[in-house]
């Protein structure tokens, strides 16, 4: 790695803001400290100099698809930290963020230069590019893991990404329109409520409009037409409206900051329209006229104002002061009917809200009057940060990326139902959320034991939907536990989580011993308990996301994890870390590699079962062998010829040895000549309508014929379901078994017949 260890030239290929230049000049002693660059103290404008100097060296010669130099984009950023009230550690951050991911440095070059504090700001930002990854979406789950674990330990990595995410929004348009989309599409499934849940308003509404243009340009384009529509109209009348408030404020001795007026920003009016099923024409809040006026009580009599100025609309007004919402946001909300009968909304807040409002958690930093460290950094232990701090606790117990990202997903968009607990402390919850949501969001053992909810002193269903304002009482009783009936109505999904949880943890002992069955098999029992004991099959866990080799198998035994992903993960084990104790590297590799090729020497005939030529030959019922797996042939008394049936079935131990004969199969065979074999499975699935029909159609997109469906339903459990499907081979019959699993509703699938 080389980099500039001196101050450099002022670039000549790229335009610094006038903020940088003050300060480089500064640091280079061409300049006093003063305007802008004054902000920081001399030695926080050295660290962020540095740190320019660090990356513009390191980024010499690269370019963005836009053709401007690379190092460009991090001035951006660290220009947007800047605005947001970043202290010198995040600014450096800003320009740093891309140089592991880009160049030879690491993360111990960056410790070096610039400190612990940067080190792991830029380490929690760094994407994972140069780890391998099934999918992209295990690449995604895995990033967004990652990310959060990061924002527990320090909140400011967040604001980092957010700020870099915003400025390759602002430059997407020279990406191809396939990453256009991919990228505008994560970004308002995961960085824009990101920016939400904390607050940052003005990151929030730039990310979902910038979303919006790529994700549905013409409903883009639309809602620009009808904003821009008889835009001077609207904007004379907010003007008048606001004219004639700050008058009546005036009036009664309320002295008001500001008065501005806003256009609601365009994928807001959207989404409003699509939930709302309305026209442009029947949104109210499309403008909006903001008061900001000195202290709480002015505020509510600043709202006794508006209404008696302006008729206001029923149930149209919100105070988000006395209930402030999840991200701290607080304001009061009106609808009144303006000049020339037109609604208007009115927002009245202090600027302290304001402040809060526009910049969230940034506030923090931003304006430092409130009385905290400007450096103190914010973990996921704030009491904000509560919907952190969930995450991050079930977040280990989901082992497929897709579910992960749905829950991820689910869990960050905004919450708008307030209930009360007895004792007064108000819960945030999604709508349409039940007594069971709200007793697994106060604690899991809640969740597990609750037995019963009174809602404002009467007893109700366990279903019912809970209203703004409620207050919950949960029952619980020692011997309760989950039903399976209740996941079919939550809605968070904490609550959905856990109770998958319980299900699956409550018979951990019955699906251990199947996991370590179903390894065994696979494997063969010949240094099998010795692997399971050695460094390589610990690793194997961990980088399967579990903690213990048991917790592996566990998982392997309720379906949690493929066979398949688990020897994998055992071979890149053997094949990485040097042997131990009595399984040494190179039989390790040979056992492993053994157990997962069951392949014959190549022979020519186009027969499926080679060593029966000419003779008649059936797949034994009994264990209904799939090319892929050795095989065994018997004859029968009958006429049936020769019955196939695989190595190890139980049925071969009642056979005499002088009527089994040695067969295996072509794998030879022309692919145009390869035909299907039944194979029986059994599925355990949570009941609910609907959930056969989920998984013949998921077949059918895997191109699966079903020649069997028979389900078996249990009052209060899961039920069973009988499949019969035609498979190629036992590659394509496992690929299969890993699709089904990915199915939230599955929580056990195995093959019949199998020894």
């Amino acid at each position: 790695m080389t980099a500039t260890t001196v101050p450099a030239p002022l670039p000549t290929d790229c335009s610094l803001p006038d903020w940088l230049k003050t300060c480089l000049l500064t640091h280079q002693g061409k300049a006093e400290a003063e305007g802008e660059a004054g902000q920081l103290d001399r030695s926080n404008n050295h660290l962020v100099c540095r740190a320019f100097d660090f990356a513009y060296a390191l980024h010499q010669g690269q370019y963005r698809a836009s053709g401007e130099p690379y190092i460009c984009h991090p001035i951006a950023v660290a220009g947007l930290l800047r605005d947001l009230g970043g202290d010198s550690a995040m600014i450096a951050s800003g320009f740093l963020h891309d140089i592991v991911e880009d160049t030879e440095t690491s993360f111990e070059d960056i410790q070096q230069h610039f400190g612990e504090e940067v080190r792991q700001l830029v380490e929690g930002v760094t994407k994972l590019s140069k780890f391998n990854f099934e999918s992209k979406t295990e690449r995604q789950a895995e990033n967004v893991r990652r990310m959060f674990l990061a924002m527990a330990k320090d909140i400011r990595v967040i604001v980092v990404k957010l700020a870099d995410r915003l400025h390759n929004m602002r430059t997407l348009e020279h990406l191809s329109t396939e990453k256009q989309q991919r990228i505008a599409r994560e970004t308002m499934e995961i960085f824009a409520p990101l920016a939400n849940r904390l607050g940052i308003g003005r990151l929030k509404w730039e990310l979902e409009d910038l979303s919006f243009k790529y994700l549905d340009p013409d409903a883009y384009r639309r809602m620009q037409e009808y904003v821009t529509d008889k835009r001077a109209d609207r904007e004379a009348r907010l003007v008048l409206v606001g004219e004639t408030l700050r008058q009546r404020m005036h009036e009664a001795g309320i002295q008001v900051v500001e008065v501005s007026s806003r256009p609601k920003h365009l994928y807001s009016i959207y989404h409003k329209m699509e939930q709302q099923q309305k026209d442009f024409h029947e949104i109210y809040d499309v403008a909006a006229v903001r008061l900001i006026v000195g202290t709480n009580e002015e505020c509510y009599r600043a709202l006794a104002i508006v209404h008696d100025a302006f008729r206001p609309i029923p149930g149209r007004f919100k105070d988000y002061i006395g209930l402030p919402k999840p991200n701290r946001y607080q304001s009061l909300h009106t609808v009144v009917i303006g000049h020339r009968g037109k609604p208007i909304e009115v927002q009245i807040r202090t600027l302290e809200m304001h402040h809060v409002a526009e910049y969230g958690i940034a506030a923090h930093w931003k304006y430092k009057e409130t009385g905290v460290s400007h450096n103190t950094p914010m973990t996921a232990d704030d009491e904000k940060f509560t919907w952190l701090r969930q995450l991050l606790d079930w977040q280990s117990d989901l082992k497929d990326a897709q579910e992960f990202l749905e829950n991820v997903k689910g869990n960050l968009f905004d919450e708008d139902v307030y209930v009360f607990t007895p004792d007064g402390d108000v819960i945030p919850l999604s709508r349409g959320a039940t007594p069971v949501d709200f007793a697994y969001r106060i604690h899991s053992e809640v969740g597990n034991h609750c037995s019963g909810a009174r809602v404002n002193g009467r007893m109700v269903t366990l279903d019912t939907p809970l209203e703004n304002g409620d207050i919950i009482e949960i029952l619980t009783q020692k011997n309760s536990h989950p039903s399976l009936d209740w996941l079919n109505f939550v809605v968070t999904a904490g609550a959905r989580n856990r109770i998958r949880h319980w299900y699956k943890r409550s018979n951990r002992d019955e699906n251990l011993v199947r996991g370590r069955d179903m390894l065994e098999k696979e494997l063969g029992r010949n240094g099998f308990d010795a692997l399971l004991k050695s460094t390589q099959a610990q690793l194997a866990a961990e980088r399967c996301n579990y903690g213990t080799v048991e917790d592996l198998l566990a998982g392997l035994g309720y379906g949690e994890v493929t066979l398949n992903l688990v020897v994998n993960r055992l071979q890149e084990a053997v094949k990485a870390q040097q042997p131990l104790e009595s399984l040494s590297l190179e039989n390790a590799d040979k056992f492993l590699a053994g157990a997962v090729t069951n392949r014959q020497r190549p022979i020519t005939s186009k027969d499926p079962i080679l060593g029966i030529e000419g003779l008649v030959y059936h797949i034994a019922g009994c264990c209904t062998p799939l090319p892929g797996e050795p095989i065994l042939g018997s004859v029968s008394l009958g006429s049936r010829g020769i019955a196939i049936h695989r190595q190890g079935c139980a049925s071969l131990e009642s056979i005499p040895g002088d009527r089994l004969i040695p067969v295996s199969w072509n794998s030879n065979e022309p692919a145009n000549l390869r035909q299907t074999y039944p194979v029986e499975v059994k599925i355990e699935v949570i009941d609910r309508v609907g959930v056969l029909k989920d998984i013949l159609s998921h077949l059918s997109d895997l191109q699966i014929n079903v020649h069997k469906a028979q389900v078996k339903t249990f009052p209060g459990q899961t039920a069973e379901i009988d499949l019969g499907l035609d498979v190629r081979d036992h590659h394509h019959l496992d690929q299969t078994f890993s699709q089904l699993r990915k199915m939230t509703d599955v929580l056990n699938l195995r093959r019949l017949g199998q020894s």
